[in-house]
């Protein structure tokens, strides 16, 4: 189950909402998802809610569309350093099976010595 809780700051951390509606109060949102579960247990105990996805979707005005833009963009980095990292690996491995020496590969790649032995071994 999914359910995104909305935190809205104020004096002492940040009130969680559910439908429009305060539930509960934290003091800072890493523990946030935590509470809203321990919430939902308290009002509908027969429940486990241990295993629900809860978003926080936190109220920040015109910065949350730059957070959610910034947010996108370390994913993006993210797949994009595993690609590289599979192309280097790949094309490592290429120059040493054409014979290209470890010092000539590195200098093909523009990484030490070191390193093609671990793209080339990884």
């Amino acid at each position: 189950m999914n359910i995104t809780a909305t935190a809205a700051r104020w004096e002492h951390g940040w009130e969680l909402s559910l439908n429009g509606e305060v539930v509960t109060q934290v003091s800072t949102l890493d523990k946030a998802a935590q509470q809203v579960r321990d919430y939902l247990d308290t009002i509908d105990p027969d429940v486990d809610h241990s295993e629900w996805a809860v978003d926080i979707a936190p109220e920040l005005g015109d910065l949350a569309q730059r957070i959610s833009n910034a947010r996108r963009s370390i994913i993006e980095a993210g797949r994009m350093q595993e690609e590289a990292a599979r192309a280097s690996r790949s094309v490592a491995r290429e120059l040493r099976e054409a014979g290209i020496s470890v010092t000539d590969s590195a200098a093909i790649l523009g990484v030490s010595r070191g390193r093609v032995s671990q793209l080339v071994n990884s």
